[in-house]
C-alpha cells in the first residue's frame, strides 16, 4: 500500500484494487447482477442488483479479510490472527484464515445468532463469546492480540480490507458498463469506500450513493465535522451497519469520493427485505437491503442505469420472521382494528362472517370485558388481519362500519 504525505493514513490505489482482484480469483466468487424489473418500472431507469449475498460467506466480506490475511508475513501468519464480528466478518476471517492455513480465533457477542456462530466453527475458526455489544467484543478481541501476538483483523479499517471490498466495483463496471448510480450501504465505511476508490478511478462520472440506517447514522455527522464523529448507542436491525463510528481510513475516502449519504428508516429496511424475498426470490439480511430501501423512499432521486448492490445474506431465522412481519406491516398487508360489539351468543360469528366477505384473513382475536369504558353489555374486540396492501385496508374499514361497527382504533 501507499502513503499519503497529507496525513498518517495509509492510501488505497487503484493497483492496489487491482491487484486484490487477481489474489482474489478463485477464492471470491464473480457474484452475479440481476435485473429487478419492479424497482426498474419505479425508478424509470434500469436497476440492478448486485448479488454479493451470494458469496461465499454470505457477503462481501471475504474479499478484504482474504487480502488482509495474505498479506501477512510469515512470521505474523505464525502467530494466527483475531477478530471481532457479530457474522460476516467473522465468517470471511475464518474461511480466509483456512484457505490460507492460518490459526484464527473470533470473538463474538454473547446473543450473536446461533446460526452464524456455528457458520464461523464450521469453517475452522475458534469462537470465544464474549460481551452483549460488539465494542466490549473489540475490546476482548484487541486485548487478546495484546496477550499473544495474533494479528487484529479489523472490520474495515485498513487499507487491505478496502482494497479486498474494492474488487466488487470492478465486478460492476465490468459487469455494467453503462450504470450511471451505485447504491451501497455503509457501516464503518469499508465496502463503500473501496467501491467509490475503483469505480471513480475508471469512470468518475458514475454517482456513488452511500445509505445508513437513521439509528446508526454516524457518518453526515462525520462529514459535516470532517473527521469521524462517535454516536451514542446506535440501533438498527440492520446489524451489518450498525456501527457508531467511522473508520478513520475509509472516512477519507468517503468523504472525497461518495458523492451523497442517505439515511432510511426501519420500515423502508423492512419493505425492502420483503421486496428482495418476494420479488427478486433474494434472500438479503437488513443491511444488505438498505440500497433497495433507498429506492424505495424515494426512486426519482436516482439516475439510471442503477446498481444497488446487496452486500449479504447472512440473516437470522428468528429476525427474518420478525423483520417481514414488520415490513409487511409497514407495507399496510397487515391491520389491527379494535371494536365493540354486543356481548351475545353468535356474534363474534357474525363479525367474522363480514371480514370473510371482505376478504381479510383473521390472525388473531382477543376480548376484553372487564374495562370501566365499557357499556354493561359491550365486550370489545381487538382484531389483527392480514390484508393485501393499504387499498385493501381501507375496503376492511370500510365494510365494518357499513355493517354497523363502531371502529375505535
Amino acid at each position: 500500500m501507499s502513503y499519503s504525505t497529507a496525513d498518517s493514513f495509509p492510501s488505497v490505489t487503484l493497483d492496489d484494487v487491482r491487484g486484490a482482484q487477481k489474489m482474489l480469483t478463485g477464492v471470491a466468487r464473480v457474484t452475479a447482477m440481476e435485473g429487478s424489473r419492479y424497482l426498474t418500472q419505479l425508478v424509470g431507469a434500469p436497476v440492478h442488483f448486485k448479488c454479493e449475498n451470494l458469496q461465499r460467506t454470505g457477503s462481501f466480506k471475504l474479499r478484504g479479510a482474504y487480502v488482509r490475511i495474505a498479506g501477512l508475513l510469515p512470521e505474523e501468519r505464525a502467530a494466527g490472527v483475531v477478530a471481532a464480528s457479530a457474522g460476516n466478518h467473522a465468517q470471511g476471517v475464518a474461511l480466509a484464515s483456512a484457505l490460507l492455513g492460518v490459526r484464527s480465533t473470533v470473538f463474538m457477542p454473547t446473543g450473536a445468532p446461533l446460526p452464524k456462530i456455528a457458520a464461523t466453527r464450521d469453517y475452522g475458526a475458534e469462537v470465544r463469546l464474549h460481551g452483549q455489544v460488539v465494542d466490549e467484543t473489540l475490546a476482548a478481541a484487541q486485548e487478546y492480540a495484546a496477550e499473544t501476538g495474533a494479528v487484529f483483523i479489523h472490520p474495515f479499517d485498513h487499507p487491505d480490507i478496502i482494497a479486498g471490498q474494492g474488487t466488487v466495483g470492478l465486478e460492476i463496471l465490468e459487469q455494467c458498463p453503462e450504470v450511471r448510480t451505485i447504491v451501497v450501504g455503509i457501516g464503518g465505511g469499508g465496502l463503500a469506500a473501496g467501491v467509490a476508490l475503483a469505480v471513480k478511478s475508471l469512470r468518475p462520472d458514475v454517482r456513488i450513493v452511500g445509505v445508513q440506517a437513521e439509528g446508526a447514522a454516524a457518518y453526515p455527522p462525520s462529514l459535516v465535522a470532517g473527521r469521524p464523529v462517535s454516536i451514542e448507542n446506535p440501533a438498527t436491525m440492520a446489524d451489518g451497519i450498525k456501527v457508531g463510528r467511522p473508520g478513520d481510513v475509509p472516512f477519507r475516502l468517503v468523504e472525497e469520493l461518495v458523492d451523497e449519504v442517505r439515511t432510511v428508516s426501519e420500515d423502508n429496511l423492512s419493505s425492502a427485505l420483503l421486496l428482495c424475498l418476494e420479488r427478486a426470490k433474494l434472500v438479503v439480511e437488513p443491511a444488505g437491503a438498505s440500497p433497495v430501501a433507498a429506492l424505495l423512499r424515494e426512486p426519482g432521486a436516482f439516475e439510471g442505469p442503477v446498481v444497488a448492490l446487496l452486500s449479504g445474506g447472512n440473516v437470522d431465522p428468528l429476525l427474518m420472521q420478525r423483520i417481514l412481519r414488520h415490513g409487511m406491516a409497514a407495507g399496510g398487508r397487515y391491520l389491527a382494528v379494535t371494536l365493540r360489539l354486543t356481548d351475545r351468543p353468535g356474534a363474534l360469528a357474525t363479525l367474522l362472517g363480514v371480514l370473510s366477505v371482505a376478504d381479510a384473513n383473521v390472525l388473531d382475536v382477543s376480548h376484553v370485558r372487564t374495562d370501566p369504558r365499557l357499556g354493561l353489555t359491550e365486550v370489545e374486540v381487538e382484531l389483527h388481519l392480514e390484508t393485501k396492501g393499504p387499498e385493501h385496508c381501507a375496503e376492511v374499514n370500510l365494510a365494518l362500519r357499513e355493517a354497523g361497527y363502531t371502529v375505535i382504533d
